[in-house]
Formats: C-alpha cells, structure tokens, sequence
C-alpha cells in the first residue's frame, strides 16, 4: 500500500471525525425521570444545559427522592449522547475499534 495514500486517508478520517465531533457537541438530549418529574439537557459535549423540576416533588420535603431523580435524570441524557456519539464514530471508523474515535 502507498504510504501517502494511507496518510490521505488518514488526514481525511480525522477531518470527518471533527466534522462528526462538532455536529454532536451541537446536538442536545433530553432524559426524564420520576414520570417526567425531572427532565434534564445535554448537550453532545457533556454538559448539563438545563433541568427542570415539577415543583409538586419538592412539596413533599423528601430531599434524597429530588436528588436521585435528578441523577438519574442527568444520567440518562448523558448517555443518550455517549450513544449517540459511539453510533457516530462506529460509522467513521467501520467498527475497526480505533482508540480515540
């Protein structure tokens, strides 16, 4: 195989991989818990954009029921958008199982 065709290659998977990176960290995901109770967004990035809280949960004065649900809110929208990411990058690199993608 020539090399400078390979590095071709290379060079043009790395800016698809970009391309790919910058469309997800544009994209948000939204997880639910308690019934839709807690609803928190991500974005593709990893960051926390947003949570909403019903406020009938904080009437009954249970602290340790608001935080799992909002955990567990937080959680699911994250992993919304790792899976999201992996199926991206899975499509880029055709499942070779390259480190860093």
């Amino acid at each position: 195989m020539n090399i400078a065709k390979l590095m071709k290659q290379a060079q043009q998977m790395q800016a698809e991989a970009q391309k790919i990176q910058t469309d997800l960290a544009s994209k948000k995901y939204e997880g639910t818990s308690g019934g839709g109770a807690v609803t928190a967004v991500a974005g593709g990035d990893g960051s926390l954009l947003s949570l909403k809280i019903d406020p009938a949960i904080l009437k009954d004065g249970d602290a340790e029921i608001v935080e799992d649900l909002v955990l567990s809110a937080v959680r699911d929208a994250l992993d919304k958008g790792k899976k999201d990411a992996a199926a991206a990058m899975g499509k880029l690199t055709g499942g070779m199982g390259l480190p860093g993608f």
